[in-house]
């Protein structure tokens, strides 16, 4: 099964302000705001849903094509992503913006203040996704996740116009896009991931109940944190998955991609829904404890051991042996 995932490509830049925020702020000065903090550290991370669950995938031996829009800054980050595994070819180079950044400082007090630059984000819907299609020999199934709004529906209809299985996957664009354009998103998927917020959110956008989602859809995933996943159709619960336990954690972002790349690599591998979702709940929670998105690199017989300990002996032998770990 080829996939490919159509979704953002950014890079992360984190700063640490050694003070609060608040206790920069003059009460009666709030309308002109002007200030700069001297900040004692500076850490750059590779990230963007897209790209983090491409990464995923590679790091499970899985191939995936990556599709998206970046800047002529993208050399150095499309060549650690080929190193790893991933296929950049498709990739569409804007010369004249930046990749997609998101900057932000954070103070002693765990608040921050941040900045999102679309940048050549905004031109994923020049991307075609129909020619990819046929240059590859053929997409089996592709990931839309959250990506520039016009690109993500125009992928959505050329998926379809070219019986390409769709699994859509809104997430942090929900917020932006109004009823009808999620609807035409999630209308007839093969897959809708989600998590257990954006699940509501979607419902209340689109007008329609959860179980009119679920006939709409092929399978619903729906993660919920530390308390596992759901996977559904519209005949009942497929599968029920609790999550592997992280006490190592220190950075949450990531977690849901990592899951995507995990389930998405079981499937495309012959696995049912339940062993492709402990694949996804096991890498979720090495990225978990990864401060970065896509810093890690897989460890597989550590890899193999979690996934035993929380499933069982069994699950850890059917995941090396179907996906050669």
């Amino acid at each position: 099964m080829q996939i490919a995932v159509a979704g953002s490509i950014a890079t992360d830049i984190l700063m640490t302000f050694p003070g609060r925020f608040k206790d920069q702020f003059v009460g009666e000065q709030m309308h002109k705001v002007s200030l700069s903090f001297l900040v004692d550290e500076l850490v750059v991370h590779r990230g963007g849903v897209g790209a983090n669950i491409c990464y995923g995938m590679a790091q499970l031996g899985r191939p995936s094509l990556l599709v998206g829009s970046v800047g002529a800054d993208f050399a150095e980050y499309g060549a650690a992503l080929t190193e790893a595994g991933v296929d950049v070819s498709h990739v569409r180079v804007c010369e004249n913006v930046h990749t997609a950044r998101f900057t932000c400082t954070t103070d002693l007090d765990a608040n921050q203040i941040a900045s999102f630059y679309t940048g050549a984000m905004a031109e994923a819907r020049e991307i075609d996704l129909a020619e990819i299609h046929a240059k590859t020999g053929g997409v089996d199934l592709v990931l839309i996740g959250a990506d520039d709004p016009d690109g993500m529906l125009k992928h959505t209809r050329l998926a379809k116009e070219n019986g390409i299985a769709v699994a859509a996957d809104p997430s942090q664009q929900l917020a932006r896009m109004d009823g009808e354009q999620i609807r035409e998103l999630i209308d007839g998927a093969t897959y809708l991931f989600s998590n257990e917020y954006e699940s509501g959110l979607m419902a209340q956008k689109t007008g329609w109940s959860q179980d009119e989602i679920l006939s709409r859809v092929g399978v619903r995933v729906t993660t919920h944190g530390g308390d596992g996943v759901v996977i559904e159709n519209a005949d009942g619960v497929l599968a029920k998955i609790p999550a592997v336990p992280a006490p190592g954690l220190v950075d949450p972002t990531g977690g849901g991609d990592a899951f995507r790349a995990g389930y998405l690599t079981g499937r495309a591998a012959g696995l049912d829904h339940e062993a492709a979702a402990q694949i996804g709940c096991t890498l979720a929670t090495t990225v978990l404890e990864t401060v970065g998105t896509q810093e890690y690199t897989l460890d597989r017989p550590a890899f193999l051991k979690r996934l035993g300990s929380a499933y069982g002996d069994e699950a850890a032998a059917t995941a090396a042996s179907t996906l050669n770990l």
